[in-house]
């Protein structure tokens, strides 16, 4: 997935998003799944982050399939660019008028989308944060998520054990400050292989923004600075695979571990190849087809969600490391998205 870019979005930018992305699945007014008037349907919003990422584009599909399956119209919207908050803002403005029963948002600022979540509460829309956490993450009704600590924690543990001892330094590619996911994914893995904040062992420490161009600079940057890194720590895996293309061009690919998370199967086939050493696989089919289920049965006099949901997350590696709990990339391809 997975991640994760914080720059808030103009307003004609957000206007623009807006009048292009808000869309329903069943198209004409017509149901996702039973051709019945929209009238009739529950209405479930989606809000992802962006488009084009595999990751949210697995969800949307999770969504799409579970709008369907419970005879719901899903109306669907997307940021310009991760980041996009002023377009998410607009989004669950115009679902509300729209009349949706419930919104599902991967917010792109876990803090300064909260006065327009609970607006929307404040109307009785069930609001459920998908893959990232608010800031409080009381601010939704519930969040159905991968933990990202827990998947940073995965990937430090492996680390560590891989590299049996050797004196590590540590390059950790992160992904914008504020963010509540990247922040989750890098403490879980300093926690992971053993290090606190600030240790003389992190010799460079450089934001993405997930992506993988500004990771490969990230990772030349890190390269000037420190050439003598062996352990690399990426946000998602197109910063490890930006990583990994500047590691070559200095002939070192073969000497540096990196690892990552997210799962998608671009990256779990990265790990099949040995660019990448080990990743955390999540599953945001599951995130999106559960908060779908929650409108339609929250719309329906049934119980409103609330808490924590742990969507799930697996160490894929084809190289394991002793203690550490993992599953080959056989697993990761069955089970990986995009």
């Amino acid at each position: 997935m997975s991640p994760r870019l914080r720059t808030i979005g103009v307003l004609a930018a957000s206007v623009a998003f807006a009048a292009t992305t808000l869309t329903g699945c069943g198209g004409s007014g017509e149901s996702a799944s039973t051709g019945a008037s929209t009238s009739a349907a529950v209405k479930v919003g989606l809000i992802t982050k962006t488009e084009t990422n595999p990751f949210f584009v697995k969800m949307k599909e999770g969504a799409e399939s579970a709008a369907k399956q419970y005879g719901a119209e899903l109306l669907t919207a997307a940021g310009k660019f991760d980041g996009d908050n002023a377009g998410q803002i607009t989004a669950i403005e115009n679902m509300v008028a729209a009349g949706v029963k419930g919104i599902l948002i991967t917010p792109s600022d876990s803090k300064a989308i909260v006065p327009a979540i609970q607006k929307a509460r404040s109307a009785g829309v069930l609001v459920i944060a998908l893959d990232s956490p608010t800031e409080p993450q009381e601010a939704t009704d519930a969040l159905f998520a991968t933990d990202n600590f827990k998947a940073g924690e995965l990937i430090g543990r492996y680390a560590k054990a891989a590299m049996a001892g050797k004196p590590a330094k540590i390059a950790t590619l992160d992904l914008a400050p504020g963010v509540a996911v990247g922040q989750l994914r890098h403490d879980g893995f300093l926690k992971g292989f053993g290090v606190a904040e600030g240790d003389p062992s992190i010799v460079c420490s450089q934001d993405t923004g997930g992506d993988q161009a500004k990771g490969q600079t990230a990772m030349e940057n890190c390269l000037q600075k420190a050439p003598d890194i062996n352990v690399v720590y990426t946000i998602n895996e197109p910063a490890a695979l930006g990583a990994y293309t500047a590691l070559k061009a200095k002939g070192r690919e073969k000497e540096v571990l990196i690892v990552s998370v997210d799962g998608g199967c671009t990256g779990t086939k990265a790990v099949q190849s040995g660019q990448i050493a080990a990743t955390s696989q999540q599953y945001p089919l599951k995130m999106a087809e559960s908060g779908v289920k929650a409108v339609v049965d929250y719309a329906k006099g049934g119980a409103k969600t609330s808490g924590y949901t742990d969507t799930g997350v697996t160490l894929i590696t084809d190289k394991p490391a002793t203690g550490v709990e993992a599953k080959d990339t056989a697993f990761g391809l069955a089970n990986c998205w995009g």
